[in-house]
This record gives C-alpha cells, structure tokens and sequence, in this order.
C-alpha cells in the first residue's frame, strides 16, 4: 500500500481529483495519510476533513527560519508514515533539506508542458496568462519529481491541451485542470504506487508491463 501526503494551497481540486480516483479504483493500493496546506483557510482542507483525513495547516511565516519549516513538515511525514508527497497546487518553494530528505520521493503537477512557462513566478493563473500572451497554440500539464530548482526535476507525465480562440486565463486554467491535470496526477500516482516509474540519470521512465 502506497501511503502518500497531498500538500495544497487553494482549492483542492487536484486533491479532490485523487481523492475520487482512489475511491473509484483508478488509483489501486494507495492511501492518502494525510493532507498539509501552507494556507490557514485553504478550502482543501475542508475536503480532506470532508473524507475523513487527517489534515494540518503548516504555514512558512509560523517558524524562525525555513529550516525549521522544514522540521516541521518532515515531523509530520515521518508520524505519517509516507512514502511519497503529492504537490497538487502547493505554491511553496520548499527547502533543500526537505527535498533531499525525500529525494524522488516527491512529486508536483505544473499547468504547463514543462520547460515552456515555468520555474520561478509561473504558478497559478500567471501561467496561462502567458500561454495567452505568447500566442502558443498548444498548452498542459506536467507531473514530475522535485528537484532543489523550481519545476525542474524529471518528468513523469505529460498531457496536451489545445488552446482554442477566445480563451481567457480562466477560461483556460479550467480546460488544462479537467482535461490534463485531474487525469495525469492520479495516473503517475498509481503508475509510482505499482512500482513502475524508475529515474535514470535526470529522466523518468515508466515500466512496460
């Protein structure tokens, strides 16, 4: 059984996304153990309340350095027994200590074929606002392992999306959300939890069955 911990921001509606596929079985032997959000009033929470899952708010600005941020969100892995951290619309750039402590432990879903608009400042809405401006015809979404730099660890998972005329930001985030991310996420999370996603060098590589 694989254990993991969803880390949110917002809404949860990629948490929601597993949370639905696991009960559907589209995600097999797997258990979410627990739900962290930086954000005090994150809606996420409340799902995860909602299904009967531990969850906690750890925020940044509550600890001395980011050190001890790290501390705190490792303390709470390790009560948990997880052996994999979901990144499902997590806005935190993480310390290094947490990523070597679960190194190609943790993954992360970007709202972007991956290296077009991403790595620092591209989170959010502020990504299809400049798949918008950059006039590109194509977008999606991306499911790798973190690394120590912003959207940049080997990539699991990818799943295009067309940008279509008359598309706003939101218009759009909702499209590569219902079309990419709320399908790719639980996909990689069962291909980890089946054994059969392995990293060579700096690339992902999924196990033919």
């Amino acid at each position: 059984m694989l254990k993991i911990a969803v880390c949110v921001s917002g809404g949860g509606t990629n948490l929601q996304a597993i949370i639905d596929s696991i009960a559907s079985g589209v995600i097999k032997n797997t258990e979410i153990k627990v739900v962290i959000s930086n954000k005090k009033d994150a809606y996420a929470l409340e799902r995860a309340k909602k299904a009967g899952i531990p969850s906690y708010y750890i925020g940044v600005k509550e600890y001395e350095d980011r050190d001890k941020f790290a501390d705190a969100m490792i303390d709470t892995f390790r009560k948990h027994d997880v052996d994999l951290i979901v990144f499902a619309g997590y806005l935190v750039i993480i310390p290094e200590k947490m990523v070597k402590e679960y190194k190609n432990k943790i993954i992360n879903i970007h709202p972007s074929l991956i290296p077009a608009h991403c790595g620092m400042g591209y989170y959010g809405i502020k990504v299809h606002e400049s798949v918008l401006a950059a006039g590109n015809k194509v977008t999606g979404a991306t499911v790798h392992f973190v690394d120590e730099k912003a959207d940049n660890g080997p990539i699991i998972l990818q799943k295009a999306v067309n940008v279509l005329e008359g598309d706003t930001p939101e218009i759009l985030q909702k499209r590569v959300m219902e079309e990419a991310e709320w399908k790719i996420l639980p996909e990689a999370i069962d291909l980890i939890g089946a054994g059969k996603v392995y990293i060579d060098g700096n690339i992902a590589h999924i196990k033919e069955d």
